[in-house]
């Protein structure tokens, strides 16, 4: 995949916008490794955050999870020390972590921590460790390498807010001595509020800055891969646009018209009812997922079953816990207990109610890729499927680093026949 972002220059009183042909591609190892066996960060899948605009056109974002990142070490016309930039992107707002880092904008070109204000860059999340907002987060800070920033304190800045909203406009703008935080929601033309303006935070080597020009999409300026998110566009300008400027880019957006698009481009699953799940490799048509205490592997199980069994294989369809537009897996056998993926093996646990949980026991439904039944993939890692790989059960991608992620059979193995509960 590459993504293309848009660097434009604003000149005073006349704009000229002209992009520069700085393509992200999958960002090579830095300072931390990636998930691939060289050290560099996974793509993202395409079908993790569709959405429509313009009434229906069909559209899809950058759906990152943890591990996915996008970089461009040697783009042309960025920033560089203290000189002057600013940059928007519009974001998932429901979708984040307290990893570091989600960002987006200028980074090192070497992909190593050089030291404080060599970034200057969007972030969205709750890490509350360097700084935050009011509220419990998520929250629209800078990140300037070594601190996420929310205004001039290094800890908070009360008039920062928590977001809510499912399309979220962010931009931070720098020039010497003097940044800006502004945001609004991405739906509503009105302009962009200001959670910041003013001098840069009163910490050594943030004033002046010494920006380097890398782009980064998903990941922090020394490859940190812990955050997730979404990105659906964004810019970035050689120049400190006014708030006049970001305003109308905000109208622009809102006349865009985001909307969300179904999750599930599979026959669909009626919440409330008891299902099975049955394999449809040549060599196990008769194994369906089925738990042993917390251990979930693909069973035999047919109607002359003992009655625990097909307990065991029975499975209560709800809406998703961390994405109501899919779904989770309650067991009929052990009621309050969901399947979720952990280390991207699948298991039964019980739901904790914390928000890691909700996501990694939410799974959206697909037509299966073996053109049978229903695939299931995981919402927080849309590129990983349930698979049954040696009767074990995991969520796997086609081709990775893992032994279940084998190309060979991969669309049997992740295509399953949904019928109705034993039990």
């Amino acid at each position: 995949m590459i993504i293309k972002v848009f660097v434009f220059e604003v000149l005073i009183e006349a704009p000229l916008f002209f992009g520069r042909g700085n393509h992200l591609r999958r960002a090579p190892r830095g300072a931390f490794r990636g998930p691939e066996a060289d050290g560099s960060d996974n793509l993202a899948s395409a079908i993790g955050a569709p959405v429509t605009l313009g009434g229906g056109q069909r559209a899809y974002g950058v759906f990152v999870s943890p591990g996915t990142g996008y970089r461009n070490n040697a783009a042309r016309g960025i920033a560089v020390g203290d000189q002057p930039e600013g940059m928007y992107a519009v974001l998932d707002g429901t979708h984040y972590n307290a990893g570091c880092c989600f960002d987006y904008g200028n980074a090192e070109v070497s992909g190593n921590d050089t030291g404080n204000g060599h970034m200057e860059a969007i972030y969205y999340g709750d890490n509350a460790f360097w700084g935050s907002g009011a509220g419990p987060g998520p929250w629209l800070m800078a990140d300037l390498e070594n601190g996420l920033f929310s205004g001039r304190s290094p800890k908070n800045n009360p008039a920062d807010p928590s977001v809510s909203r499912r399309f979220f406009t962010a931009a931070v703008k720098g020039k010497p001595n003097q940044w800006a935080l502004r945001g609004a929601d991405a739906q509503r033309p009105g302009p962009l509020s200001t959670y910041f303006s003013g001098g840069r935070p009163a910490v050594a080597g943030y004033d002046p800055m010494s920006k380097e020009g890398a782009i980064v999409l998903g990941i922090g300026g020394d490859n940190s891969i812990g955050a997730q998110g979404t990105f659906y566009e964004g810019a970035m300008t050689a120049g400190y646009p006014s708030d006049a400027t970001e305003d109308a880019v905000q109208a622009n957006i809102a006349a865009a018209g985001y909307a969300t698009a179904s999750l599930n481009t599979g026959p669909r699953l009626a919440v409330g009812s008891s299902i099975s799940l049955r394999a449809t490799s040549s060599c196990c048509t008769t194994r369906y997922i089925a738990r042993s205490g917390s251990v979930v592997s693909t069973r035999v199980v047919s109607s002359s079953s003992a009655a625990a069994l097909k307990k065991q294989a029975s499975w209560t369809v709800r809406t998703g816990l961390g994405n109501g537009a899919c779904y989770s897996f309650e067991s009929v056998d052990a009621p309050g207990s969901f399947l979720r993926h952990h280390y991207f093996d699948l298991v039964l646990d019980a739901n904790d109610g914390s928000k890691q949980y909700a996501e990694d026991a939410t799974f959206c439904s697909l037509a299966g890729l073996n053109g049978q039944g229903n695939s299931i993939r995981s919402w927080s890692y849309p590129a990983r499927f349930l698979r049954h790989y040696h009767n074990n059960i995991h969520v796997a991608s086609n081709g990775g680093v893992h032994i279940f992620d084998a190309t060979a059979s991969y669309n049997d193995d992740v295509s399953w026949i949904i019928g109705a509960g034993f039990a």
